[in-house]
């Protein structure tokens, strides 16, 4: 944020406001010992100087120079240069989320072209501008359809990321909606499971796709099972995986949601990131957030304006659909950049390059003894990995050697989920291959 020091005539005019002779009766609340603190800097050093400080620090971060395969949430992919070039130009800093469209019409137009690509990777009709991110999203999407329907009761996979789900919880507890998760059968959702907990006063299931297990979760049977109960099919998908899989809208869903990290925006130690929820025109009256919309003007140009924007600022609070209050707009720009200069082909060729290393790395590691795949079902780029020891034992035994193997599935001590994507090497392959199996020498034996 730009500093902007005010001139003593400006200081003056303020405290003639305030009816107020001196700076110090406007701050005479704040303890004398916290005015002004004497503060030890460092002598002020060269560019040059401050860059070899910085390279020194985060070299000390030992998690710079493993080799990753995490995964879980939040993916490494490739970026394209331009991506952060173009986020940067002056033209999409705002200091407040645009509202004006006679002065914000290029950054109307960014949201506009972000809700359009969103819409037609997820099969969608309508997308709003974004909320914080994959979890929001899903909450967000959750209330969307309670109100939608007019029930109180969503029924959420167990195959869904953990901290997605305890977002939920915490997003329904206050308005009292009640939220009961339907098992898992061998990493995908049970379907005759999902039947059972269907009722009359359930107003949607939520499912990931592909989900925590990295498993493309079975969306048509899911619809089907759906079918006679009403309630509405709400799916978290991976818009990166959207790439080679189909699209929830051709599979039944009614509201999908997501995060956006997948798609040109860096890992940055978890966040920011943002969100996305889209649907079907039927339910668009009650999208969160916002929603831009193309028009004319009276002269027949093009132009771009926020058509809804059911927040309490702008409605009855009673009214409001969601009182989220960002939607991480620069982030959802990046996304937009990233899809843009990708295209379809790209997009598709770095989701199928993800798919295959995945499979590789998976077909290497389960080759040594003791070592299986958990679940026989399709995977994305990730999968759920048992071993025959303690899946933090390992961890820890390959952070030791400058490798990060997986997240510790809290479900089972000897599972692990690991990630592979477009940018995993085979050398990387070859390196996890042969730091398991020397981990795993001594129990074998």
């Amino acid at each position: 944020m730009v500093f902007i020091p005010h001139t003593p005539d400006e200081k003056q005019s303020m405290l003639d406001a305030l009816g107020l002779q001196t700076e110090d009766q406007l701050f005479h609340m704040i303890p004398a010992q916290l005015q002004n603190p004497a503060i030890e800097f460092p002598p002020a050093l060269t560019e040059l100087e401050i860059s070899e400080v910085m390279n020194d620090a985060a070299a000390n971060n030992p998690a710079s120079q493993c080799v990753s395969f995490l995964g879980g949430g939040a993916y490494a992919h490739f970026i394209p240069q331009a991506v952060s070039a173009i986020i940067s130009r002056g033209d999409f800093s705002t200091a407040y989320t645009p509202y004006q469209p006679e002065v914000s019409q290029g950054t109307l137009q960014a949201i506009f072209e972000f809700q359009t690509m969103i819409s037609r990777l997820t099969g969608m009709d309508a997308c709003n501008a974004g909320v914080y991110d994959g979890a929001s999203a899903l909450a967000e999407g959750a209330l969307m359809a309670c109100r939608a329907v007019r029930k109180d009761v969503v029924l959420v996979s167990s195959s869904v990321n953990p901290h997605y789900r305890r977002v939920l919880q915490t997003y329904l507890d206050g308005p009292g909606i009640e939220v009961i998760e339907v098992p898992a059968a061998d990493g995908a959702t049970d379907v005759n499971a999902l039947k059972e907990a269907l009722s009359d006063k359930v107003a949607a299931f939520f499912v990931q796709y592909p989900n925590y297990y990295g498993v493309v979760e079975p969306l048509e049977d899911i619809a089907a099972a759906l079918q006679d109960s009403k309630a509405l099919l709400g799916v978290s998908a991976n818009p990166h995986a959207l790439g080679v899989l189909k699209t929830p809208g051709a599979l039944g869903a009614d509201i999908v949601t997501g995060d956006l990290q997948p798609l040109g925006i860096s890992l940055s130690y978890g966040g920011p990131y943002a969100g996305y929820v889209a649907c079907t025109e039927k339910y668009i009256r009650q999208l969160p957030g916002r929603l831009v919309g193309q028009t004319k003007d009276e002269d027949g140009k093009t132009g771009y304006v926020l058509t809804l924007q059911t927040r309490e600022q702008h409605i009855r609070r009673a009214k409001a659909t969601s009182n989220i209050c960002t939607n991480q707009a620069l982030c959802a720009l990046a996304a937009t950049v990233y899809l843009a200069l990708m295209g379809p082909k790209g997009l598709r060729d770095a989701a199928t390059l993800s798919v295959k290393k995945a499979h590789a790395l998976q077909q290497a590691l389960c080759e040594i003894e003791g070592v299986s795949l958990e679940y026989s079902q399709p995977f994305f780029h990730e999968f759920a990995l048992r071993l025959p020891v303690p899946a933090r034992q390992f961890i820890e035994a390959a952070k030791q050697r400058g490798l990060l193997p997986g997240i510790a599935i809290q479900d089972d001590a000897k599972l692990l989920l690991v990630c592979a994507t477009e940018l995993t090497k085979t050398s990387d392959i070859d390196l996890y291959k042969t730091i398991l199996t020397e981990a795993l020498q001594p129990t074998v034996a």
